[in-house]
């Protein structure tokens, strides 16, 4: 046997060296691309005050590099365990508030994973699946159960006359509403009101505000939304 042979037998017995150059780039690109597509319904579906790009950034790269890992351990079962228990060491410094974003990267990574062993198809059709199943629950609003959906806060005189004008603003806007804070301010000329409410319809919002507004005393008319206030 020459030493050319030898050599080739050597290389052939590396872990990962079965899989060719052009397999390899075939299987990375493919977990970036769907990894991408992942990355975009993140965005299309993401609802909150906390946006960041780098994130998105992170779901399709993490794809490729999970993808990565697995074409370098697939014929080496030893040193796969020795990869994924130095992984086990690093500590995410991304406070994720939001389950869903967990279930986001992991996506991309199981991705990655699918690609790194050759199985496109089980890629794809769980890249499909997984856009679809997401998609429509944010288009159908599933689980979602609120009695209030924001949060108005404002100054007003104390005043039974007032009062009473607030309460009339807010029945004729408001399907439900609740007193969630009252407390004296202005060395008590005067008393910070917070109200969780529900109005009857979106286009109610803007025309309860100025309505408050319009209230002779009353000031700093703010409202919260129930969603964004939650991100931040």
């Amino acid at each position: 046997m020459s030493e050319l042979d030898q050599l080739q037998q050597l290389v052939s017995a590396r872990p990962g060296s079965s899989t060719t150059f052009e397999a390899a780039m075939f299987a990375l690109i493919a977990a970036f691309l769907l990894g991408q597509a992942i990355a975009a319904l993140y965005v299309w579906t993401y609802r909150g005050m906390s946006y960041t790009r780098s994130y998105v950034h992170a779901i399709a790269i993490g794809a490729i590099v999970a993808c990565t890992i697995m074409l370098a351990t697939s014929n080496n079962l030893a040193a796969g365990i020795g990869i994924a228990g130095s992984l086990s060491a690093l500590r995410l410094r991304i406070a994720l508030r939001d389950p869903k974003d967990m279930i986001f990267i992991f996506a991309g990574m199981a991705i990655g994973v699918a690609c790194g062993l050759s199985a496109f198809a089980v890629a794809l059709a769980g890249t499909a699946v997984f856009c679809a199943a997401i998609a429509a629950l944010t288009v159908v609003e599933f689980g979602q159960h609120q009695m209030f959906e924001g949060l108005v806060r404002f100054y007003a005189p104390v005043s039974m006359e007032t009062e009473a004008k607030i309460m009339k603003v807010l029945n004729n806007h408001a399907a439900r509403f609740a007193l969630t804070t009252m407390r004296e301010v202005r060395q008590g000329a005067a008393m910070e009101y917070a109200y969780h409410l529900r109005t009857r319809r979106a286009s109610d919002r803007v025309p309860m505000v100025r309505a408050l507004e319009g209230i002779e005393g009353v000031e700093g008319v703010t409202l919260h939304y129930q969603d964004a206030a939650q991100e931040l």
